[in-house]
């Protein structure tokens, strides 16, 4: 498996997410209303705000590579409140993932990972990616982009992938 490939894609949808802040800073602005209520908007009543969601994805992507690496995650406490320090938390994110290099992963398959909210259980690393680690990932990111949809953020489909037009996929 290749742990540094999907390390890459968290930062890569970091950046997205943090375009899609930005986007909707400007929507706020043209709309007339104040960009830093958008932090906390939600889907549901039930659901984590926009600011949480951000946050979450963030440390969803720092804890997946501090743990497959054998290294502690830095701490990132969760303060933020405006769109302008949401923005601020996923270049920190992405900052941080930067500094890792496929070697740094080595073994990471096979080794035992045990977040703190597993009560000392562990899992093999490659379980831990795989089945929680990028599953938790994507959710927040979804979810995030799923509140700026919803409060009439123009966003799409390139905007998620992080294309302007899919044909800039063959240079890939």
């Amino acid at each position: 498996m290749d742990v540094f490939a999907i390390i890459t894609q968290y930062s890569r949808m970091l950046t997205n997410l943090d375009a899609w802040l930005e986007k909707a800073v400007e929507h706020a602005k043209q709309k007339g209303y104040e960009p830093d209520v958008l932090a906390q908007a939600r889907l549901a009543p039930d659901q984590f705000e926009l600011v949480r969601q951000v946050q979450s994805a963030c440390d969803a992507a720092k804890f997946a590579a501090a743990y497959l690496s054998g290294l502690k995650a830095p701490s990132h406490p969760d303060v933020e409140k405006t769109m302008a320090e949401l923005r601020t938390r996923t270049k920190t994110c992405r900052e941080y993932l930067a500094g890792f290099k496929a070697s740094d992963f080595v073994g990471a398959d096979e080794r035992r990972v045990g977040p703190p909210w597993m009560n000392g259980a562990t899992v093999k690393g490659e379980h831990y990616l795989l089945r929680l680690a990028t599953p938790n990932f994507f959710f927040h990111v979804t979810t995030a982009y799923a509140i700026l949809r919803h409060n009439g953020v123009e966003l799409g489909k390139g905007d998620y992938i992080g294309v302007k037009n899919f044909s800039e996929a063959a240079s890939w």
